[in-house]
């Protein structure tokens, strides 16, 4: 059974940086699809990012040049920079297994940018 763990979200100053992490196991990692998400209060959620196994990468025009998703397969972990943090990324972010299917989801992790 896949398994996902987010961790690195926090309350942070507009301007400021945050990593997210999301630690997969129960799964051949390397070959997934990874992205992450984000749902704000009254919103329904939206893909920021995904990674692909061979390492194609897509961002969501919110975030970028903001953001930089990446993956370490030896250690089962992808990851989530985010810069330049706006009050507009406060919000639950989401590892998620996109591919292979069905979309597998982490418990989330709170980002909260204060102004």
């Amino acid at each position: 059974q896949v398994q996902l763990v987010e961790s690195g979200g926090g309350l942070v100053q507009a301007g400021g940086s945050l990593r997210l992490s999301c630690a997969a196991s129960g799964s051949i990692f390397s070959d997934n699809t990874m992205g992450w998400y984000r749902q704000a209060p009254g919103k329904q959620r939206e893909l920021v990012a995904f990674v692909t196994g061979g390492g194609a990468t897509k961002y969501a025009d919110s975030v970028k040049g903001r953001a930089t998703i990446s993956r370490d397969n030896a250690k089962n972990t992808v990851y989530l920079q985010m810069n330049i943090l706006k009050s507009e990324d406060t919000a639950v972010y989401y590892c998620c297994r996109m591919v292979p299917r069905p979309y597998v989801w982490g418990q989330g992790t709170q980002v909260t940018v204060s102004s």
